[in-house]
């Protein structure tokens, strides 16, 4: 978690939505995500380094035709290419960025599930943003960022496939069990450098119930309270589960306008 940043084809950079109800969303995610002692989170949204991990966008006109999905941000070699071979494979496109040459600089789709994801070059090291105020001897404190990002689908090979072939993802199977003892496999989706950068799960066991949307995970310091926060701002808690020691260690929540994200202890 120290380093939230990773320039590398396949990583998760980022993740951003756009809202109605803009200012009792941004109170919500304020609140909800800036429990315990030391906070991993300010309350601009930014994390505890001033570094811009998450955007809280207002649901403007430009922004109507997007879903109320947070959207990750995967750096890929090539946005044109990916985005060429995302419509091939059943996908569609919402909104593609170009420069003035006609060269892709960004784009926004839909999978083929409905799953909304951005698609971005790989950022240079040079391009990333400066930590504010971080010494030495801090920088491997915990850090507010996407601590994770899974997708729970229906037909997870099929998924698994098309993410495989847009973001040049590889693949490592997981091995999982349901309520009837029946083994299945889901997927860590790994990045050029072999690590584990997202997850493609089948709807079944552990992650029955679950929408067919990227769920970002981000980190809180108390998580019992933060959830006590989803409730108080007009949100709810999809599914919860806790550790051998009682204490909660992951939540799929919904936020007030009906987005759906997870927490879990930083």
């Amino acid at each position: 978690m120290s380093n939230p940043f990773v320039p590398r084809v396949g990583g998760i950079l980022s993740a951003d939505i756009a809202v109605p109800e803009h200012e009792r969303e941004v109170r919500f995610y304020s609140r909800v995500l800036t429990t315990g002692e030391n906070p991993l989170w300010r309350e601009d949204l930014m994390n505890n380094r001033g570094m811009p991990i998450i955007g809280l966008g207002a649901r403007s006109e430009e922004y109507a035709d997007l879903p109320l999905q947070w959207m990750p941000h995967i750096q890929v070699a090539d946005v044109a290419a990916s985005v060429e071979r995302a419509l091939e494979l059943g996908g569609s496109e919402l909104m593609h960025g170009k420069d003035d040459d006609g060269k892709s600089q960004w784009a926004v789709l839909l999978d083929p599930n409905g799953a909304a994801f951005g698609l971005i070059p790989v950022v240079s090291v040079e391009a990333l943003p400066p930590t504010e105020g971080v010494s030495s001897s801090d920088a491997s404190a915990p850090v507010g960022c996407i601590a994770w990002l899974d997708l729970t689908v229906s037909d997870a090979s099929a998924t698994r496939d098309f993410y495989a072939q847009v973001v040049d993802w590889s693949v490592q199977d997981v091995e999982m069990e349901d309520a009837n003892e029946q083994r299945y496999a889901d997927y860590n989706m790994l990045g050029d450098v072999g690590s584990p950068a997202a997850g493609v799960c089948h709807a079944r066991g552990v992650n029955l119930g679950l929408p067919a949307t990227w769920m970002i995970y981000l980190p809180v310091g108390d998580l019992a309270e933060s959830l006590r926060r989803v409730r108080e701002e007009g949100g709810k808690i999809i599914k919860a589960t806790r550790g051998t020691d009682g204490e909660y260690a992951y939540a799929a929540v919904q936020d007030p306008v009906g987005a759906r994200l997870a927490l879990v202890s930083g």
